[in-house]
């Protein structure tokens, strides 16, 4: 499969961006958060790729869609190089995002209500695999370009410490933990990791976006606008029953 062994780095490709259209960018420890002019209460948590930063998120486009009456407030953690968002040897990376960045983000901007989880190939991964974890604590979540593998044989050197830590943290094992949320897949036509994601959406029955365009930050850039839509329409028709994380 092309996708085996494919390692993708960002570091240094954060798209550039002239405006934040008027949204305040508030940068607190390792993590970056944007809290648009007209807010609501609403949180979106977004995780950044393999060897790149929060600021991967940030473009002109990205601001453009929070320009808007009742604007959810993003949070963009910072995940390392290749932690791939999940406890292993070297850090708790997915307790820390669930335990910490998430109720920490509550309180500090007073948001309400289920939250939203998604991100970009590495973070789409590690969103998928978050919101396996505690389904009953997100309203969405989203892969765009997710990286995921079908076995731990075909992953990337780095994403898992060994074949034990990739079965303990299989995302199409956890598949059937997604079913009855809300879920976002898409990836460009020239994207490597496209037929794995296909073979999720089919696990778990859902649509894969496909769209012209690779891995890499101009395809996201042209579709931010509709993930952030889909975040906001899946939780507002979600009932927000749980405050506490």
């Amino acid at each position: 499969m092309l996708a085996a062994f494919v390692v993708l780095h960002y570091r240094g490709s954060a798209p550039r961006y002239t405006t934040t259209s008027g949204a305040r960018i508030v940068r607190y420890g390792s993590t970056t958060a944007v809290v648009p002019r007209r807010h609501g209460r609403q949180l979106i948590v977004l995780l950044h790729g393999r060897g790149s930063r929060p600021d991967q998120f940030l473009s002109d486009q990205f601001f453009a869609a929070l320009d808007k009456p009742n604007a959810p407030v993003v949070v963009l953690p910072y995940g390392d190089d290749h932690s791939y968002w999940h406890d292993r040897r070297d850090g708790q990376w997915g307790t820390r995002v669930l335990d910490l960045v998430i109720p920490d983000a509550k309180r500090r901007f007073h948001t309400t209500g289920k939250v939203a989880i998604g991100g970009i190939s590495m973070g789409g991964y590690g969103a998928l695999h978050l919101a396996s974890l505690r389904p009953s604590e997100f309203c969405a979540v989203g892969g765009h370009s997710a990286a995921v593998w079908t076995s731990g044989g075909q992953s990337a050197p780095g994403a898992f410490d060994d074949a034990a830590d990739y079965t303990r943290n299989d995302i199409f094992a956890a598949a059937s933990k997604l079913k009855g949320l809300p879920v976002w897949l898409d990836n460009g036509d020239h994207d490597p990791f496209l037929a794995a994601d296909a073979q999720l959406a089919r696990a778990l029955h859902v649509t894969q976006h496909i769209w012209p365009g690779g891995h890499n930050s101009a395809y996201w850039n042209a579709h931010i606008a509709q993930y952030l839509r889909f975040y906001e329409t899946a939780c507002r028709m979600r009932p927000k029953r749980s405050d506490a994380m």
